[in-house]
């Protein structure tokens, strides 16, 4: 009777596994490009402000803010060159370095939307836009991913509960179902 149980739920936890295991990608992927929201609308804004060519210190803050500590969003324009301009967010009293080849794909596409983690433990959801007109450069708009981070967690401990509750609750189904049909 356990070989009939396990080759009749064998099939059907198959099947459980890779739905637990498509609903957890594809929750974890949604909270991960939401983690890109507000930074696409402010760094879109921005790179345009800068465009039209109003001035660095009308369209970008002079307060600074602990990004490794802080939840908000915070900025970074780099000239065409990549030297830093302005910077809203500083790690370590200065402003974070970006990651190689970064600008230079901007510089092709025209924006880019990285995770990035300038040191251990400190993740970034940051949205690069390219600044055109008569100074070109970049608007960079990062947040921390810690929440985004936390939920995700969250949604993967759900799915573990879930896929071993659904395992065994079929299991028993089969067994039983096996069970009386023996009788």
């Amino acid at each position: 009777m356990i070989r009939r149980v396990i080759r009749h739920w064998l099939p059907l936890a198959v099947v459980i596994t890779g739905l637990c295991g498509i609903a957890y990608v594809v929750s974890q992927q949604a909270l991960r490009q939401e983690g890109n929201d507000p930074q696409i609308q402010m760094a879109q804004d921005t790179a345009a402000r800068l465009t039209a060519g109003e001035p660095l210190a009308s369209v970008v803050l002079s307060a600074s803010l602990d990004v490794d500590q802080s939840l908000a969003p915070f900025s970074i324009v780099f000239d065409d060159k990549g030297t830093v301009l302005a910077a809203t967010g500083l790690l370590n009293g200065q402003p974070p370095a970006l990651p190689g080849g970064v600008l230079d794909s901007v510089r092709q596409k025209g924006e880019d939307r990285i995770s990035w983690q300038p040191q251990a433990g400190t993740r970034f959801a940051a949205v690069v836009e390219r600044v055109a007109g008569a100074r070109p450069g970049f608007v960079l708009v990062a947040r921390s991913l810690r929440e985004t981070e936390q939920r995700i967690k969250v949604v993967g401990q759900l799915a573990l509960a879930g896929w071993l509750g659904t395992l065994l609750a079929s299991l028993v189904v089969v067994a039983v179902v096996e069970a009386v049909i023996k009788q």
